[in-house]
């Protein structure tokens, strides 16, 4: 379990990093295209062609992220809800299905890399639909990457019956809780 937390954190900073590199690459080519609009009349030709396809990998790698904390759209109280034999294997059709859907996703990328392969971009001739299109079987495959990476500790959460949601909660009070009697206050029940 060390191994597999040790890789998920590396994986992490690496999505965190990627997906920080876009956000920046992004907001300078934005800027940039509107004061050339302001300063020239125009912007490039190249540039909503290229924020758009900037947009799209931020989408991916995010997502990525998001997936390797768990942090995307879930109703997990309605699984804690069930008895746990039933959670578990809930649990487990849904991962099942998610885990299928970015197999779909990945193959289809890259049948769709050999559709446009020769191709490049309409605004700037040297890049290849490849390259940019390639973010869709990488993404597929590092959602899949951080789903499995995330699961073991997914699973042991719902099988004690406690929500992603709860257990962040928790987290944060016994933060404050421990930040309370740091400096010397008496910690109330419920809350700090």
């Amino acid at each position: 379990m060390a191994l597999v937390d040790r890789f998920s954190r590396w994986l992490e900073r690496l999505l965190e990093f990627v997906s920080a590199l876009l956000v920046v690459g992004l907001t300078a080519i934005v800027v940039y295209a509107v004061c050339w609009r302001y300063l020239g009349g125009a912007s490039p030709r190249w540039y909503d062609e290229v924020a758009s396809i900037l947009l799209v990998w931020l989408t991916y790698y995010a997502g990525a992220l998001a997936a390797l904390k768990r942090g995307h759209i879930a109703v997990e109280s309605v699984l804690v809800a069930f008895p746990t034999h039933l959670r578990m294997v809930a649990a487990l059709i849904g991962e099942v299905f998610v885990l299928g859907f970015f197999a779909v996703l990945a193959w289809t990328g890259m049948v769709l890399l050999d559709i446009v392969g020769g191709m490049s971009l309409i605004s700037l001739r040297w890049m290849s639909l490849q390259v940019t299109q390639s973010v869709i079987p990488i993404g597929a495959a590092l959602f899949i990457l951080a789903q499995v990476l995330s699961l073991p500790r997914h699973l042991a959460r719902l099988r004690r019956g406690v929500s992603l949601e709860q257990e962040e909660i928790d987290h944060a009070l016994a933060k404050a809780k421990e930040v309370m009697e740091r400096e010397g206050e008496p910690a109330r029940e419920g809350r700090p």
